[in-house]
C-alpha cells in the first residue's frame, strides 16, 4: 500500500477530490488484477465451488479494501467500514459522492440564479460568474455552461448604469465574444470612473467659486453699509448747531440781516 500512495501519488479521498481519486484508483486496481472484484464480475463464491476458488477471491477482495480503506479520510471511512465486499464498499462511496454532487449543484446554480454585480468591480463581478461556471461543468461535465449562457448571465447581474451600453451591444450584427465582452466592460468602466473623477473635481472648482462669491459680495455689503452709516454720520455732525440756532444756513443768515436793518 506504501507504493500506492508513492508510485501513483494519490492523495487520501476527502469532500474535494472524489474524482480524481476514483479514477487513480480505478487504474491501480485495474493493474493490480482487483477491478473485476469492484465492478461485480467476478462474485464471491458459493460454497458448491472448489476453495481454492473461494480462497483466491477472498485474497483479491481483502487486498481491493485494504487499498480502499487506507487511501481515504476518517469521515469517508466510517461510511464503508462495515462493508462485506469491495463492491459494496465502491457503491457506497459513489452514492456518498453522487448525492453530495447533487446538493453541491443545486447550491451552485441556485447562486448562480440569483447572482448580481453590487457594489464589486466588474472584474470581481466577471471572476465569480466565471468561477460558479466553472465548478458547475465539472460537476456536469456532460452538459457544461457555454459561452452563450455566461454571457446572458452576466449582462442580467450588471448594474443598472450599464444598460444603455449593453443594449447598443446587443444590437449590434455580429455579437462579441465573451473575451471581447469582457473587455468592453472593463473599458466602460475605466471611462465611467475617469468621467466621474472630471465631474467631481468640476463640482468642487464650482463650489470654491461659489463660496468665494458669496465672501466678496459680503464683503462688499458690509461695506457699503460702513460706508453710508459713516456718511450719515457725517452728515449728522455737519447739520448740529449748538444753541438752538436753526440748521438752516440761509435762515441764519436772514435773521442776521433783519437784526442789522432794525
Amino acid at each position: 500500500m506504501t507504493d500506492l500512495q508513492a508510485i501513483g501519488g494519490v492523495k487520501k479521498l476527502n469532500h474535494q477530490n472524489n474524482k480524481t481519486w476514483m479514477t487513480c484508483m480505478t487504474s491501480y486496481m485495474e493493474g493490480q488484477d482487483l477491478w473485476e472484484v469492484v465492478n461485480g464480475n467476478e462474485v464471491k463464491p458459493g460454497e458448491e465451488e472448489p476453495n481454492g476458488t473461494l480462497i483466491k477471491w477472498k485474497i483479491k477482495a481483502g487486498k481491493t479494501l485494504f487499498a480502499l480503506k487506507t487511501t481515504i479520510e476518517e469521515d469517508v471511512l466510517e461510511h464503508i467500514r462495515d462493508a462485506g465486499t469491495p463492491k459494496e464498499a465502491w457503491d457506497t462511496l459513489v452514492a456518498l459522492f453522487s448525492k453530495k454532487k447533487n446538493t453541491r449543484l443545486q447550491l451552485f446554480e441556485s447562486e448562480l440564479l440569483s447572482i448580481a454585480q453590487n457594489y464589486m468591480s466588474i472584474a470581481q463581478y466577471l471572476h465569480k460568474v466565471k468561477s460558479i461556471c466553472r465548478e458547475i461543468s465539472k460537476l456536469e461535465p456532460t452538459t457544461p455552461i457555454r459561452e452563450t449562457r455566461m454571457k446572458r448571465i452576466i449582462i442580467h447581474g450588471l448594474r443598472s448604469e450599464y444598460r444603455n451600453f449593453v443594449t447598443a451591444i446587443l444590437g449590434w450584427k455580429i455579437q462579441p465574444s465573451l473575451v471581447e465582452l469582457e473587455n468592453m466592460f472593463v473599458g466602460q468602466e475605466a471611462m465611467a470612473k475617469q468621467m466621474g473623477g472630471v465631474s467631481q473635481k468640476g463640482e468642487e472648482e464650482a463650489l470654491y467659486i461659489n463660496k468665494s462669491r458669496g465672501n466678496s459680495k459680503q464683503y462688499n455689503v458690509c461695506g457699503s453699509k460702513r460706508s453710508d452709516n459713516k456718511e450719515n454720520n457725517h452728515q449728522g455732525k455737519r447739520n448740529y448747531h449748538p444753541g438752538g440756532a436753526s440748521k438752516n444756513y440761509w435762515g441764519e443768515n436772514k435773521r442776521f440781516e433783519g437784526k442789522c436793518h432794525h
